[in-house]
């Protein structure tokens, strides 16, 4: 990811969002992996805390990332995809309605692509927290060895 141009004439929000979408089409950012915090962006672009809060929006709203809170902003699946957490929240309330909905069988309800698109959003939110974890980990083992 580039810094912003001096002399481009677009918004640093938007060469923000330029170069993230940029790494994205590429392949540099991968389907499921975690963006840099907002701190992380301002210090790479060079710009402001607001102005990178805009980015990610644009890049939300175009459905090439979404956010989960409190954990931060993935690249989606595949474009247009998902656009915020509550479709992912929403999934895993269908998917556990759905099982609950036969209990005896212990089966989920309902079509099998509700039931495929609730379970494939459960585990994008999982995959989110597990990366999370991994984080954490490795910091405590960082941690660990400083005396």
């Amino acid at each position: 990811m580039t810094p912003p141009s001096q002399h481009d004439p677009r918004p640093p929000y938007q060469q923000a969002a330029d170069a993230i979408r940029r790494d994205i089409e590429t392949g540099r950012l991968k389907p499921g992996q975690q963006l840099p915090s907002h701190r992380e962006l301002q210090e790479m672009f060079n710009i402001a805390n607001m102005t990178a809060r805009s980015a990610l929006r644009v890049l939300r709203e175009a459905g090439l990332i979404y956010t989960v809170q409190g954990r931060g902003s993935y690249v989606a699946d595949k474009p247009g995809e998902r656009s915020s957490d509550t479709q992912a929240a929403g999934a895993a309330e269908g998917v556990q309605k759905k099982a609950e909905a036969d209990p005896e069988s212990g089966l989920a309800t309902g079509s099998l692509p509700e039931v495929l698109q609730a379970l494939h959003e459960q585990m994008r939110t999982l995959n989110a927290e597990v990366q999370d974890l991994r984080k954490e980990v490795d910091e405590l083992k960082v941690q660990r060895k400083q005396p």
